[in-house]
């Protein structure tokens, strides 16, 4: 069965079952809710298949932590208890009482391929062959204008990816031609990823009926690890009907799971034509790259590499609409180039479906 058909059975088993019956967020305050997501972006949107040519990923995001300040080695005057409470105060809005906090979950593969796939033998000047198969445990802390996260990615690089066997299996499916060039992928390594990554709604604006508007949400952060190095920016820039209260589009990379609703006023909790949403949104990204295991290649073993580059930007054009609970988004992102002697810039397509509950 194609790719596709592999989405919509993983889709089909996660709201058939028990969690996702009968339950709508209009019948319980914003706190109680899961949200899970399903994000798939693929370069086949723009009619090529090299680079970043696939990624997928599950990611739930768990109800508000109401018990996590009840907690007694929280509240002791012991050294845990201490540390824990100075890491929260460090947040600028540690005493909004408004403020929520959550974990988020997430599964995911990326598969990385040279532009010449029909060669078996090692492409020296064009990027490595690598997969990534990894989970990441997210800890959530935000209020209306403000959403912070810190993540740890764990995973793991090579052929226990089974980036190889995936792609094999949608190519085969598809009628294309199959990569012949796995044998020269990355080494088998560990990987982690530690991130922090701060999401800023500036503005918000609606018109006199209170449907029609706009935001603009900025973001900043950085990662650390022996998978990737670096500090990233960006702003999204939102116009629509009934803009719902996240925080943006989510495309999968470090932190950025943005479609959980952050209060009540959010459509996923509202009735009738409030219930609806459709906007039209933009984003410009920025990275400045220290390390990128995709590309330098092996922490600790040789094995291919080339020579990245240091800035490396995007841009992003999407629209979301969402109905009752559900809310779907596709983008098409613009990336400039990732490596010395790369032809051209890459766009792919990003597919992101929620569902809260």
């Amino acid at each position: 069965m194609c790719f596709r058909n592999v989405v919509l059975v993983l889709i089909i088993l996660c709201f058939s079952s028990s969690p996702f019956a009968d339950n709508s967020p209009a019948d319980k305050p914003p706190h109680e809710s899961w949200t899970f997501s399903l994000g798939y972006e693929n370069d086949l949107f723009a009619d090529t298949d090299r680079f970043y040519t696939n990624g997928i990923q599950l990611n739930w995001i768990s109800p508000e932590l109401k018990w996590f300040e009840d907690l007694e080695w929280f509240k002791q005057d012991t050294f845990l208890g201490r540390q824990t409470r100075n890491f929260i105060d460090i947040l600028p809005f540690s005493s909004d009482p408004d403020r929520q906090r959550h974990l988020s979950f997430s599964l995911g593969q990326k598969m990385f391929t040279p532009q010449d796939i029909v060669s078996s033998g090692l492409v020296v000047n064009d990027r490595p062959y690598a997969g990534w198969l990894y989970g990441d445990i997210a800890f959530h802390s935000k209020n209306q204008r403000r959403l912070d996260t810190f993540e740890i990615q764990l995973g793991i690089i090579g052929d226990i990816s089974l980036a190889e066997e995936a792609q094999d299996l949608v190519h085969s499916i598809r009628g294309i031609d199959k990569a012949n060039g796995w044998g020269n992928q990355l080494e088998n390594e560990l990987g982690i990823a530690l991130i922090y990554d701060r999401k800023q709604r500036l503005i918000r604006r609606r018109d006199m009926a209170g449907l029609l508007g706009l935001d603009t949400i900025m973001h900043g952060g950085v990662a650390l690890g022996n998978v990737f190095t670096h500090l990233n920016t960006g702003a999204e820039f939102r116009f629509g009907w009934n803009i719902p209260t996240d925080f943006g589009s989510a495309l999968i990379r470090p932190a950025g799971n943005t479609n959980a609703p952050t209060d009540a006023t959010d459509p996923r909790y509202q009735h009738g034509k409030n219930a609806l949403s459709f906007y039209l949104f933009a984003a410009a990204n920025g990275r400045w790259v220290l390390r990128d295991i995709f590309l330098d290649g092996n922490t600790f073993e040789d094995s291919h590499s080339i020579d990245k580059k240091s800035l490396v930007g995007e841009f992003v054009v999407g629209s979301s609409v969402l109905v009752k609970n559900f809310k779907i988004s596709y983008a098409q992102v613009f990336r400039s180039k990732e490596f010395d002697g790369q032809p051209s810039g890459q766009s792919f397509g990003s597919i992101s479906l929620s569902y809260t509950y």
